[in-house]
């Protein structure tokens, strides 16, 4: 009997006590402290290049090609022969055409003697001044004919000057589709070649009408001239996402937009000294923007929910807290922060699929590289 009273006695004691649990140590997570700074973001356009001049060598007269002067792709300086048609008959032309005006000098020679001839004789009243009259009508008939003479004179040596045909500026030659000993005439749907000026090259972009009215609100000016006087330098990066080693200047706007596309046409103008660029190359139109005290976060630290974006920010006592955010933008792999968090702000940086609301945690120090060569 006693026994089992001391059996029942040992057991009400051990049911008694609850066995200790000890809680979870806090998850070790990088944790970010943000800090307001200037940030540059890029946008990328599609883009055209075309020569400072662009032009189609095409004969101003009709002939056989009797000489090429010059090889496809070669370089030319102004004045440099191109092309030589043969000039046989054009030179014929010419020696016609001095001979006719030979012929109509010696009609006006003829015609003034007449008139010294009558005018004596018209003044005795020997012969009557109709006569006189007369010569003189044959006298500037004459004339003219003299200057219609020196005008053919001139077309006939224009004619023959233009089967020498001269590159009119500096530049690159293009295919030469015509070969020696062809005919060519000013009606052919083909030029004898073409001939790009790229010392300088003109970038061609568009913007639609958002993005020109962003243009305007975002740079300083109160024209259109004065913002472009402003503009930093442009960036161009080439097909092979390589960027050209020299920036240009957009120093034009198109004047109306386009209707059917809806977007604006731009012009960047970019340096060409070495030769790089050729005309009928393409590219994208690099423009930078910078945001005066803009808070940068780590893509990876944010979460989006039913087009919302969120980030876990961390208080005093590391305790967690889901917290909306907007972006204005991306720079790298981060983004630009316009509204939901202050400078100074600790947010997780990864993990955050393993915390939610009100968890504790124990930082660890974390350091960001921005990467600012993204397009927003």
């Amino acid at each position: 009997m006693k026994t089992t009273i001391l059996l029942s006695l040992f057991l009400a004691g051990c049911a008694g006590k609850t066995p200790q649990v000890e809680a979870p140590a806090p998850q070790s997570l990088p944790v970010v402290s943000i800090k307001s700074s200037t940030e540059t973001t890029y946008t990328e356009y599609p883009a055209a290049i075309q020569g400072a001049v662009d032009l189609e060598i095409r004969p101003q007269v009709s002939g056989v090609l009797d000489k090429i002067y010059v090889n496809e792709g070669a370089l030319v300086k102004k004045g440099d022969p191109l092309f030589k048609l043969n000039g046989l008959s054009f030179k014929e032309a010419l020696n016609n055409a001095q001979a006719s005006l030979l012929a109509a000098q010696a009609s006006v020679t003829n015609a003034r003697i007449e008139i010294d001839k009558l005018t004596p004789l018209v003044k005795n009243k020997v012969v009557s001044d109709f006569q006189l009259r007369s010569a003189q009508a044959t006298y500037e008939s004459a004339q003219a004919r003299v200057k219609q003479a020196r005008a053919e004179v001139a077309a006939a040596n224009i004619n023959l000057d233009y089967t020498l045909i001269k590159a009119p500026v500096n530049g690159y030659v293009g295919l030469l589709p015509k070969k020696q000993g062809s005919l060519v005439s000013t009606t052919d749907p083909l030029p004898l070649t073409q001939l790009s000026d790229v010392h300088e090259v003109h970038v061609y972009f568009s913007l639609g009408e958002d993005d020109f009215a962003d243009f305007n609100t975002e740079h300083p000016g109160g024209t259109l001239a004065e913002k472009l006087k402003g503009l930093p330098g442009v960036s161009l990066v080439l097909s092979n996402n390589s960027v050209y080693p020299q920036e240009g200047k957009i120093d034009m706007v198109d004047g109306q937009f386009d209707k059917q596309t809806g977007s604006i046409l731009l012009r960047a103008t970019f340096a060409n000294q070495q030769g790089l660029l050729r005309s009928g190359n393409t590219g994208k139109i690099r423009l930078s923007l910078q945001h005066q005290n803009t808070l940068l976060i780590p893509q990876a630290s944010t979460v989006e929910v039913q087009d919302k974006m969120f980030v876990f920010t961390v208080d005093k006592s590391n305790k967690v807290s889901k917290r909306p955010i907007t972006v204005s933008g991306t720079s790298g792999t981060n983004y630009l922060v316009n509204n939901g968090l202050a400078s100074g702000d600790r947010i997780v940086v990864d993990g955050i699929d393993k915390i939610k609301e009100g968890d504790i945690i124990q930082p660890q120090v974390f350091t960001a590289e921005n990467n600012k060569t993204a397009s927003r």
